[in-house]
């Protein structure tokens, strides 16, 4: 079974805790262990399921169906950016939620993890993240009401953004209402739900309502799709 591993006893829960099922798919056993004893010390995360390489990680979604994976990009047998698009692709073909993947990376401005960002991946950690910063991440995503680290996160499009002219703006885009236009451009600067609220005056249930819709008309999946929509069409003002 090489390093293909899940679980299969009954998810923890505790009273009024809802319990984020984690996925962990990297190459070296010694970083998997280290991360999942960080994951299973926090009362509302649980990994469900461990994988050595890209292929492991598809059959391990399959199977356990995570609500978040942590993704390494360079893997043997098949890399994490191959693995994303795939392991989306089947739970898309399956139906249900999707899960979000945040990829794994050394480097601070990695060309391969804006192709996983573009392929549907959630965001973007580093390896040698503070744990706090990664458990949060984790959390973040889930919840979907931020982007991890919009400034980084930024950053790197801006830094592997291609040249070119100017594209026209996207049809879809005209289907938005004058607010969630101006809702859109906070989004894609990377502000969140409770930054976007406070700077509009706006309820977070508002403005969570308004990413909801502008998400749905544009077609994206969560919060960093939007930013890279801004990018790739010269919206990002």
């Amino acid at each position: 079974m090489g390093r293909h591993r899940h679980d299969s006893a009954e998810p923890r829960s505790g009273a009024g805790v809802s319990v984020i099922r984690v996925g962990l798919v990297d190459d070296q056993s010694l970083f998997r262990a280290g991360v999942r004893m960080l994951i299973d010390s926090q009362a509302d995360l649980e990994v469900v399921g461990e994988a050595g390489n890209g292929l492991e990680a598809v059959a391990m979604a399959a199977e356990t169906r995570p609500d978040v994976i942590l993704m390494d990009i360079r893997m043997p047998v098949m890399d994490g950016i191959a693995a994303t698009t795939e392991v989306l692709k089947r739970a898309d073909a399956r139906g249900g939620s999707l899960p979000r993947i945040i990829v794994l990376t050394t480097f601070d401005l990695d060309e391969a993890a804006t192709r996983a960002i573009r392929g549907g991946a959630s965001g973007f950690v580093l390896k040698d993240a503070d744990p706090e910063f990664l458990l949060a991440a984790i959390r973040t995503v889930h919840a979907g009401n931020a982007v991890i680290a919009a400034s980084a996160t930024r950053e790197l499009f801006e830094h592997f953004a291609p040249a070119g002219a100017q594209p026209e703006t996207p049809a879809a885009f005209g289907q938005l209402t004058a607010r969630e236009r101006d809702i859109f451009q906070l989004a894609a600067r990377g502000l969140s739900n409770s930054e976007i609220a406070s700077g509009e005056y706006l309820s977070e249930a508002t403005v969570k309502t308004h990413i909801s819709r502008i998400l749905g008309k544009l077609g994206l999946r969560d919060r960093v799709q939007l930013v890279v929509f801004a990018f790739e069409n010269g919206l990002n003002a």
